[in-house]
């Protein structure tokens, strides 16, 4: 990788370094330009070495790409890379990088809370509070609950280590089957998932969108959980049918879900997920707390330096798979 002494880097979704808190850091290292949409990304995008991709919309890259001919780098402040993967991009030897490892933890926080919603029933009592309603009922133990986390990259991981803490019993669904796992034990494919939906309480997705992930999440594999069970999806929404999904908690079939990502954001106002009680519909946010900014802009500083010593890189992602 040649790399020129003080690069260009042209960041997408900021208007300036103020934007970025920490990047002043390497600010003398390096030609910053930004664009805070399409337009302005056509103009600056000639010339440049490494775009930073802070707030990237699907097809805004693809547009711009005939005109980035001098590209070495891309890095993708996000966990799923989907929204830049086109076939030109995937099939070139630009690199591409991510947030793997900054969204881990909050995630997993997001996801006990979103369990503990459930086990204790808080939606119902916020409502009934809202009543002014002397609703008592008994709640739920999540001690000894199992959970089947589908995803066992560093998010799941994170996650089961969180719900494992918490007294939850916990299987891991990886894209290949291995033994000796520190904290699943046996780690099962992908060809054992609709025989392990049936013992799940609650099944959680950690997947990225990939072919193999897109309608993971049919009628059928609704139909093989147990009766009751919760469905919580913080992977992407494109591995559900949503249709499918809106019936199975319509009938009772599942006895709620907790939905932080869909096949279209923000999720349209008729969907009828926003209308069923059983259901807790959240923008996109799980991964998203107060400090994230300030470790999105350490870690592409980080990156940034290697890049200028033409060191290689830390969190590249492998184009053909999707992480």
């Amino acid at each position: 990788m040649e790399v020129a002494a003080a690069p260009r880097v042209v960041v997408f979704g900021a208007s300036s370094l103020d934007d970025l808190p920490g990047v002043g850091a390497v600010a003398a290292d390096a030609r910053f330009h930004f664009a805070s949409n399409g337009e302005e990304l056509a103009r600056v995008v000639s010339g440049a070495d490494v775009i930073l991709g802070w707030d990237f919309r699907a097809g805004i890259l693809e547009r711009v790409w005939p005109q980035a001919e001098r590209l070495q780098w891309v890095h993708w402040a996000g966990a799923g890379v989907d929204a830049v993967l086109f076939p030109a991009f995937r099939d070139s030897d630009v690199v591409l990088t991510n947030a793997r490892g900054v969204f881990d933890q909050p995630i997993a926080e997001y996801v006990l809370g979103l369990v503990l919603c459930f086990a204790k029933d808080f939606p119902r009592t916020v409502r009934a509070q809202e009543r002014k309603s002397w609703d008592f009922r008994y709640s739920e133990s999540i001690q000894g609950r199992t959970a089947l986390l589908v995803g066992v990259g560093s998010i799941g991981r994170a996650i089961g280590a969180l719900l494992h803490g918490a007294g939850m019993e916990v299987t891991g669904i990886g894209r290949t089957g291995r033994s000796g796992d520190p904290l699943f034990g046996e780690i099962h494919g992908f060809d054992a998932l609709d025989r392990k939906l049936g013992g799940a309480d609650y099944v959680i997705n950690v997947t990225p969108s990939t072919p193999e992930t897109r309608g993971l999440f049919s009628v059928d594999r609704f139909q093989a959980m147990k009766a009751g069970a919760r469905f919580i999806n913080v992977g992407r929404g494109d591995a559900v049918d949503e249709e499918a999904l809106a019936e199975s908690l319509r009938r009772g079939r599942l006895g709620g879900a907790a939905l932080d990502v869909f096949a279209e954001e923000p999720l349209p106002a008729e969907s009828p997920l926003w209308e069923l009680d059983n259901v807790i519909v959240s923008p996109h946010m799980s991964g998203d707390v107060s400090e994230s900014t300030e470790h999105l802009v350490a870690q592409f500083v980080n990156n940034l330096r290697r890049f200028i010593r033409d060191e290689p890189l830390d969190n590249v992602v492998d184009k053909r798979r999707g992480y």
